[in-house]
């Protein structure tokens, strides 16, 4: 018996029931072709902004074959792999002499005959802009050139071509200030150039340089070095060549290994896209692959798992209210002599009717969205795309498992109608059915072994149990959610009418309820499992890192002894151009005998200067020294945290020495300093720096309320005006000071271990120097304050420079978590939408019985409303709980390791922290229910035209 005039009946019936019914089409549609049109736009944004080979090539090549360059090894015999990448001398051969790696390289001679090449060198340079000086890089270069088109594209004014011409990339222009036709002067050799063109990287959107003909920058530069000693020489790179190779020909693989017998290395774009066998690669011998292909495959494959069942959970009550609707056009089938196979056909077609319309919509909606976005796709990735790259197969299997999604969406429903009675059926009756009592215990006890098997995974570093036990917990709760959707109708009792119709109506069609409830569940899950992950790494990596100032501040330091006499026009051009608030605080420095910043040439032939750290518990580190690994196997990551945070731990692993002061980090300064660098408001405090009393900032340096201070007052004999004063041997003195201890916390202060006044140093002998400021900063200074503020101290002397805080800038950390709320939000949003509009379908009996009686029309609003709110919320809930699962494993994973690395060197840092992201965690409770049960109650029409009563 041929099958297929049945199926062909049954496509024809689901079109023409897809038409009449609309509106649930449309949500059916929706949900299968927004998953689809994600994974097509990621895919196609992913395959065109990973560049390809030749893409890379054409980025550091241009239009050009290859590069050759010279290595700091001279001209010795090498080898290299055909990616030009990784190169070497031959196993076995010996090292190059230093003479041998002095002997200059003739690159050029290894060109191949009939090529023509270009010139490249960089350097970099301190330059004037609108606002002030900046650094950036030079390269000497002629880009007009058509070998660097590809690589350097001129958008605005034209290429450089005189010597006193410069182009510069779009990002430079924009941070200096500066517009075409502009001067652009080189500080040191004060050459100055006319800026023609604005140009960009397609390969680095962000590069900020400048770039100009060769021989017109580093050449003036090296002959005004020449002249003039004060000015530096220029600090060039070694010179690179880019090579067009004979027409036809291009630079081959013997070319290549020509060259390298040379000492010539070369990246070649023709042996790079079509590399030559290992057999003939010298190196190839010593070179292993590294795959990750199967690591990728996986995650690619779960992702796909995830997406397929989230689509699942969320269509699948689409088709079980639109077979429930047509039941009586799938009795008719059945009286007509249609088996049950025929009946779930008819199901089935519908699902892959809806769902063929749902992969094409979302695949050509991918294409739209993706050509419509690319430019701002390709400023976030910092990169042009080639050319949209487009896989045929990939796309065709994403359009393909849009369709299977529609079909395994109308299976259960399908395989419900087919068991449904033909009488049932043409009379409209649904039967009772009781919710199965197994499926809640496999439930429980899935999710109790899910969490086991994840915490142990995590406890023993095996990933692979981790995902299969948050995975196997996930579905764990997908078991409980009909058990948990019932028990939600017994919470209505005590509230009012509409909240308490909605919370029975959703325990009443569990069916309905409990998977979209879990689709999203299944999508916050995800979200708040990546979300507290990151969360959790960004606290470590806060943890560990030391900064150099303390946030907030600024440091003006003095660049060379004996320049404090300038130090005023340094400050006033700091405090001109930059956001300080509040007044400066001024700090010196302070020394013994002679200044072992002039007179350090001699050994013993200037001072020194030591807080000497007592020993015993409170002052010497149990983590270092003797007896450090067996402590360390002993105590746990907090504890470890612990030690490491105290005093006597503080500097003994890393140590922040600026300020001049060496490593004792003893500043000469007064109360103002504490209030505006160590940020210490202690009126007892500033009270002891006027009476003369030191502010010790780590407590493990004193006892008893003292610190020693070590001091070895040696004088050199070039130091004519000191030794004259100290004759004789050196005199090494130890003096007990009283000081004031700030508590435990200040002990990590950048730079400053205590705070000497003045006069204190001076009654102990040493010597004094003024040698900078701190100020406070109001907020981050722009690109033209700091411009502005480099160029005023120039004008001003330039004997002082500015520490600015090198804290880390700002990271990705927050868009993720910003795209996984609005992802878990969207999902929410429209399964609680969908989820609505069936129930508002599939209720129409009740809400017409509602107005019957009586009841005003905005109930018939606030029943949609808190309806959404119910499904949005629970699934909120569940998914905040499930998703916590596998980052806290995973959290485990990483704390095993770093216990691992800790207890081989108890320096190292053990903290392994689980922090919570409350900020998306609070989006997704609180806002998004709201809002959907908001935009349901809003979207939904209050009016209802009564229908003629059925019978």
């Amino acid at each position: 018996m041929n099958p297929l005039p049945g199926w062909r009946a049954a496509f024809r019936i689901a079109r023409r029931d897809a038409v009449r019914a609309k509106g649930r089409s449309a949500l059916v549609v929706a949900m299968i072709a927004l998953p689809v049109l994600g994974v097509t736009a990621a895919d196609l944004t992913y395959r065109s902004a990973l560049p390809t080979k030749a893409e890379e090539l054409t980025g550091e090549l241009g239009a050009a074959d290859a590069r050759f360059s010279a290595t700091s090894m001279g001209p010795v015999k090498l080898q290299q792999m055909p990616d030009g990448v990784n190169w070497g001398t031959p196993r076995g051969a010996p090292d190059p002499t230093p003479e041998e790696q002095e002997r200059p390289v003739d690159v050029p001679a290894t060109f191949p005959e009939g090529s023509r090449h270009l010139t490249e060198r960089s350097l970099p340079a301190s330059v004037t802009t609108r606002h002030g000086i900046t650094d950036t890089q030079i390269t000497e270069l002629r880009i007009a050139d058509p070998m660097l088109r590809g690589r350097i594209e001129l958008t605005d004014g034209a290429y450089p071509r005189a010597k006193d011409e410069i182009a510069a990339t779009e990002d430079f222009i924009e941070a200096s200030g500066l517009s075409i036709g502009d001067r652009v002067t080189v500080r040191g050799p004060d050459q100055s150039y006319t800026l023609t063109g604005a140009v960009e990287l397609p390969a680095d959107l962000r590069a900020e340089s400048l770039y100009a003909l060769p021989g017109s920058v580093i050449a003036p530069w090296q002959k005004t070095a020449d002249r003039d000693k004060n000015i530096l020489p220029p600090q060039a790179s070694d010179p690179k060549w880019l090579v067009q190779g004979p027409p036809g020909a291009g630079v081959t693989w013997q070319n290549i290994l020509a060259a390298n017998e040379k000492g010539v290395v070369v990246i070649s774009r023709q042996v790079a896209l079509d590399p030559p066998p290992d057999s003939e690669v010298p190196m190839a011998a010593t070179t292993d692959p590294y795959d990750t292909d199967a690591e990728m495959t996986a995650a690619v494959l779960t992702v796909t798992a995830m997406a397929l069942l989230e689509i699942v959970l969320l269509a699948g009550p689409a088709f079980a209210v639109g077979a429930r609707r047509s039941r009586r056009q799938l009795g008719l089938v059945g009286s007509c002599g249609g088996t049950r196979g025929q009946v779930r056909a008819v199901v089935l077609a519908g699902g892959a009717v809806l769902g063929g319309v749902g992969a094409v919509a979302g695949v050509g909606a991918g294409f739209g969205l993706t050509a419509l976005f690319r430019p701002m796709i390709e400023d976030y990735t910092g990169s042009r795309f080639g050319e949209l790259t487009v896989r045929p197969w990939e796309i065709l299997g994403i359009a393909v498992l849009g369709l299977v999604t529609g079909v395994l969406a109308a299976l259960a429903p399908a395989i419900v109608a087919g068991r449904q009675s033909v009488l049932e059926s043409l009379t409209g009756r649904r039967g009772t059915r009781r919710g199965s009592r197994v499926l809640p215990v496999i439930g429980v006890i899935a999710l109790a072994a899910g969490v086991a098997v994840a915490v142990y995974g995590g406890v023993a570093g095996d990933t692979a149990l981790v995902a299969g036990g948050s995975v196997l917990a996930e579905l764990g709760v997908l078991g409980c959610i009909p058990v948990i959707v019932g028990f939600l109708g017994r919470l209505g009792r005590r509230l009012p009418l509409t909240p308490r119709i909605a919370l029975r109506d959703a325990a009443r069609n569990r069916g309905r309820t409990a998977p979209a409830v879990a689709a999203v569940m299944a999508a916050v899950a995800g979200s708040v499992a990546i979300a507290t992950y990151t969360s959790s790494n960004a606290a470590e990596q806060a943890y560990d890192y030391s900064p150099n100032l303390t946030p907030g501040t600024v440091a003006l330091m003095a660049a060379d002894i004996g320049d404090n006499a300038e130090l005023p026009r340094s400050r006033a051009a700091v405090e001109q151009s930059f956001p300080v608030s509040g007044g400066r605080a001024d700090i010196g420095r302070v020394w013994a005998g002679s200044d072992c910043s002039v007179y350090y040439e001699e050994e013993n032939g200037c001072g020194t200067l030591e807080l000497v750290k007592p020993t015993g518990k409170g002052h010497s580190c149990p983590l270092k020294g003797k007896g450090a690994k067996e402590l360390a196997l002993r105590i746990s990551a907090d504890e470890h945290k612990r030690l490491m945070n105290s005093p006597a731990c503080m500097d003994e692993n890393y140590t922040m020495v600026a300020f001049g002061t060496g490593t004792d980090k003893i500043v000469v300064g007064g109360a103002d300093v504490l209030d505006s660098y160590v940020k210490l408001e202690d009126p007892a405090a500033a009270k002891a720096l006027a009476e003369g009393t030191p502010v010790l900032l780590n407590s493990a340096y004193a006892k008893n309320g003292e610190v020693a201070l070590k001091a070895i007052h040696a004088y050199n004999d070039r130091d004519k005006k000191n030794r004259a004063l100290h004759p004789g041997k050196a005199r090494i003195t130890t003096d007990r000071l009283k000081v004031h201890v700030a508590p435990d916390r200040y002990a990590a202060t950048p730079g400053i271990r205590m705070i000497m006044p003045e006069k204190t140093a001076e009654r102990l002998g040493l010597h004094v120097e003024d040698y900078g400021s701190f100020y406070t900063l109001n907020r981050d200074p722009t690109d033209a304050e700091s411009q502005a503020a480099h160029a005023a101290l120039d004008q001003a002397g330039n004997r002082a420079y500015l520490m600015t805080s090198d804290e880390r800038l700002r990271t990705d950390d927050d868009t993720i978590l910003l795209i996984l709320a609005l992802f878990a939000g969207v999902v929410t949003l429209g399964a609680a939408a969908i989820t609505t509009g069936l129930s508002k379908a599939d209720a129409e009996a009740d809400l017409t019985t509602l107005s019957a009686v009586g009841a005003p029309p905005g109930v018939r609003r606030s029943l949609s409303g808190f309806q959404c709110l119910v499904v949005a919320l629970t699934g909120v809930l569940l998914g905040t709980a499930a998703g916590l699962v596998p980052a806290v494993a995973l959290r485990l994973t990483d704390l095993r390791a770093a216990l691992a690395d800790m207890r081989e060197d108890p320096m190292e840092s053990a903290y392994t922290p689980i922090v919570m992201p409350w900020e998306t965690i609070g989006l997704l409770a609180l806002v998004v229910p709201v809002l959907a049960g908001l935009l349901a109650a809003g979207l939904t029409s209050s009016r209802l035209t009564l229908a003629r009563r059925a019978g």
